[in-house]
Protein backbone atom coordinates (compact mmCIF):
# COMPACT_ATOMS: atom_id res chain seq x y z
CA UNK A 1 0.00 0.00 0.00
CA UNK A 2 2.57 2.60 0.69
CA UNK A 3 4.33 1.47 -2.91
CA UNK A 4 1.17 1.96 -4.47
CA UNK A 5 0.19 5.84 -2.42
CA UNK A 6 4.13 6.74 -3.54
CA UNK A 7 4.06 5.76 -7.18
CA UNK A 8 0.58 7.96 -7.01
CA UNK A 9 2.46 10.66 -5.31
CA UNK A 10 4.87 10.79 -7.44
CA UNK A 11 3.01 10.61 -10.77
CA UNK A 12 0.84 13.46 -9.87
CA UNK A 13 4.16 15.25 -8.74
CA UNK A 14 6.03 14.60 -12.59
CA UNK A 15 2.06 15.42 -14.05
CA UNK A 16 2.03 19.02 -11.82
CA UNK A 17 6.00 19.21 -12.65
CA UNK A 18 6.01 18.97 -16.49
CA UNK A 19 2.64 19.77 -16.72
CA UNK A 20 -0.22 17.69 -18.26
CA UNK A 21 0.54 15.06 -21.12
CA UNK A 22 1.14 16.95 -24.42
CA UNK A 23 0.46 15.98 -28.04
CA UNK A 24 2.92 12.90 -28.94
CA UNK A 25 6.39 14.13 -29.96
CA UNK A 26 6.89 11.39 -32.13
CA UNK A 27 8.83 12.09 -35.37
CA UNK A 28 10.25 15.49 -33.87
CA UNK A 29 13.67 16.05 -33.34
CA UNK A 30 14.74 14.95 -30.48
CA UNK A 31 15.48 17.16 -27.42
CA UNK A 32 18.49 19.04 -27.49
CA UNK A 33 19.14 18.30 -23.60
CA UNK A 34 22.57 17.19 -21.52
CA UNK A 35 22.05 15.08 -18.71
CA UNK A 36 24.60 14.64 -15.68
CA UNK A 37 25.68 10.91 -15.30
CA UNK A 38 25.93 8.93 -11.49
CA UNK A 39 29.78 10.68 -11.40
CA UNK A 40 28.31 14.42 -12.40
CA UNK A 41 29.99 13.78 -16.23
CA UNK A 42 27.70 15.46 -19.16
CA UNK A 43 26.07 13.29 -21.21
CA UNK A 44 24.06 15.20 -24.07
CA UNK A 45 21.77 13.23 -26.82
CA UNK A 46 23.44 15.36 -29.74
CA UNK A 47 26.70 13.44 -28.74
CA UNK A 48 24.57 10.44 -29.40
CA UNK A 49 23.69 11.03 -33.14
CA UNK A 50 24.59 8.63 -35.44
CA UNK A 51 23.28 6.02 -32.75
CA UNK A 52 20.09 4.86 -32.07
CA UNK A 53 19.15 5.44 -28.90
CA UNK A 54 16.81 4.71 -26.02
CA UNK A 55 15.80 7.10 -23.34
CA UNK A 56 13.99 5.25 -20.87
CA UNK A 57 12.74 7.64 -17.99
CA UNK A 58 12.43 5.17 -14.35
CA UNK A 59 13.27 5.29 -10.62
CA UNK A 60 14.43 2.41 -8.39
CA UNK A 61 10.94 2.37 -6.64
CA UNK A 62 9.28 1.80 -9.38
CA UNK A 63 8.16 -1.67 -10.15
CA UNK A 64 6.94 -1.67 -13.87
CA UNK A 65 10.30 -0.02 -14.47
CA UNK A 66 12.24 -2.63 -12.78
CA UNK A 67 10.85 -5.17 -14.18
CA UNK A 68 12.03 -3.53 -17.85
CA UNK A 69 15.65 -3.17 -16.74
CA UNK A 70 16.53 -6.99 -17.56
CA UNK A 71 15.49 -6.41 -21.10
CA UNK A 72 17.16 -3.11 -21.18
CA UNK A 73 20.34 -4.98 -20.19
CA UNK A 74 20.05 -7.99 -22.57
CA UNK A 75 19.46 -5.17 -25.53
CA UNK A 76 22.66 -3.06 -24.70
CA UNK A 77 24.50 -6.96 -24.84
CA UNK A 78 23.18 -7.46 -28.08
CA UNK A 79 22.46 -4.55 -30.02
CA UNK A 80 25.47 -2.13 -28.33
CA UNK A 81 27.88 -3.28 -31.14
CA UNK A 82 25.27 -1.88 -33.45
CA UNK A 83 24.81 1.45 -32.58
CA UNK A 84 22.20 1.14 -29.70
CA UNK A 85 22.77 3.28 -26.88
CA UNK A 86 20.62 2.90 -24.13
CA UNK A 87 20.28 5.96 -21.42
CA UNK A 88 18.22 5.21 -18.14
CA UNK A 89 17.10 8.74 -16.78
CA UNK A 90 16.57 8.25 -13.30
CA UNK A 91 14.05 10.42 -11.75
CA UNK A 92 14.82 9.59 -8.02
CA UNK A 93 15.27 11.85 -5.81
CA UNK A 94 17.13 10.52 -3.23
CA UNK A 95 20.40 11.42 -5.50
CA UNK A 96 22.99 9.90 -7.58
CA UNK A 97 24.60 7.88 -4.91
CA UNK A 98 21.44 6.07 -4.39
CA UNK A 99 20.53 5.15 -7.75
CA UNK A 100 24.67 4.15 -8.49
CA UNK A 101 24.09 1.00 -5.33
CA UNK A 102 20.66 0.35 -7.23
CA UNK A 103 22.80 0.18 -10.51
CA UNK A 104 25.60 -1.91 -9.33
CA UNK A 105 23.35 -4.44 -7.37
CA UNK A 106 21.18 -4.60 -10.40
CA UNK A 107 24.63 -4.85 -12.70
CA UNK A 108 23.29 -2.30 -15.15
CA UNK A 109 25.21 -2.19 -18.32
CA UNK A 110 24.03 0.99 -19.97
CA UNK A 111 24.28 4.75 -19.33
CA UNK A 112 22.59 6.29 -16.40
CA UNK A 113 21.70 9.65 -16.10
CA UNK A 114 19.97 12.18 -13.34
CA UNK A 115 16.81 13.19 -14.92
CA UNK A 116 14.06 15.72 -13.31
CA UNK A 117 10.79 17.95 -14.00
CA UNK A 118 12.78 20.35 -17.00
CA UNK A 119 14.33 16.53 -18.45
CA UNK A 120 10.58 15.56 -18.53
CA UNK A 121 9.15 18.78 -19.93
CA UNK A 122 12.43 18.80 -22.46
CA UNK A 123 10.07 15.46 -24.31
CA UNK A 124 6.85 17.32 -24.32
CA UNK A 125 6.22 16.23 -20.68
CA UNK A 126 4.14 13.05 -19.42
CA UNK A 127 2.93 11.56 -16.14
CA UNK A 128 3.85 8.38 -15.61
CA UNK A 129 6.93 5.99 -15.81
CA UNK A 130 8.49 4.09 -17.13
CA UNK A 131 8.55 6.43 -20.23
CA UNK A 132 10.78 5.60 -23.47
CA UNK A 133 11.55 7.10 -26.28
CA UNK A 134 13.54 5.36 -29.32
CA UNK A 135 15.70 7.84 -31.17
CA UNK A 136 16.58 7.27 -34.44
CA UNK A 137 20.35 7.70 -36.01
CA UNK A 138 19.60 11.30 -37.18
CA UNK A 139 18.05 12.68 -34.13
CA UNK A 140 14.51 12.16 -34.73
CA UNK A 141 12.34 10.66 -31.94
CA UNK A 142 10.73 6.88 -33.56
CA UNK A 143 8.84 5.77 -30.97
CA UNK A 144 7.62 6.93 -27.37
CA UNK A 145 5.78 4.44 -24.47
CA UNK A 146 4.41 5.03 -21.51
CA UNK A 147 4.08 2.08 -19.24
CA UNK A 148 6.16 -1.40 -19.05
CA UNK A 149 6.42 -3.44 -22.36
CA UNK A 150 6.82 -7.02 -23.11
CA UNK A 151 10.86 -7.09 -23.77
CA UNK A 152 9.88 -9.38 -27.10
CA UNK A 153 7.88 -6.57 -27.80
CA UNK A 154 9.73 -3.21 -27.62
CA UNK A 155 12.91 -5.40 -29.38
CA UNK A 156 11.10 -6.02 -32.26
CA UNK A 157 10.83 -1.99 -32.21
CA UNK A 158 14.10 -1.36 -31.50
CA UNK A 159 15.29 -4.01 -34.63
CA UNK A 160 13.49 -1.99 -36.87
CA UNK A 161 15.44 1.17 -35.95
CA UNK A 162 18.46 -0.69 -36.87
Amino acid sequence: MKTLLRSLLVTLGLALLAGSASASVVGQPAPAVTFKDLAGKEVSLASLKGKVVVVDFWATWCGPCRVEIPGYIEMQKKYGKDGVVIVGVSLDQKGPKHVQKFVEQNAMNYTIVMGDSDTVSAFGGFDSIPTTFLISRDGKILHEKSGAMAHEEYEAILKKAL
